[in-house]
């Protein structure tokens, strides 16, 4: 289960609790896309507890699209740094 958090002053964060599959990818980038132009967004993703492959591919085009992952766990960050890699 994925619980989603939503901040705004200035920069939109939204904090992810729980369990992040690719399931949930479309859910994020709806919340996304209801963001105006030229809103920061961050992902704080320190009470993450799990994701799967389709959410660290997810993740890896966040960061390409310059949305800010904040307090990854070090085994995401892993993952994704390898999953670039790879590419």
């Amino acid at each position: 289960m994925l619980k989603i958090t939503r901040a705004a002053n200035g920069e939109v964060v939204f904090t992810l609790s729980g369990r992040l599959d690719a399931e949930n990818v479309a859910e994020l980038k709806a919340l996304f896309g209801s963001e105006g132009n030229g809103r920061r967004i961050v992902l704080d993703l320190k009470d993450l507890t799990l994701v799967d492959q389709g959410a660290v591919s997810f993740l890896n085009r966040c960061e390409a699209d310059n949305i800010t992952l904040k307090n990854s766990p070090a085994y995401i960050r892993e993952w994704i740094t390898r999953e670039r890699n790879q590419s």
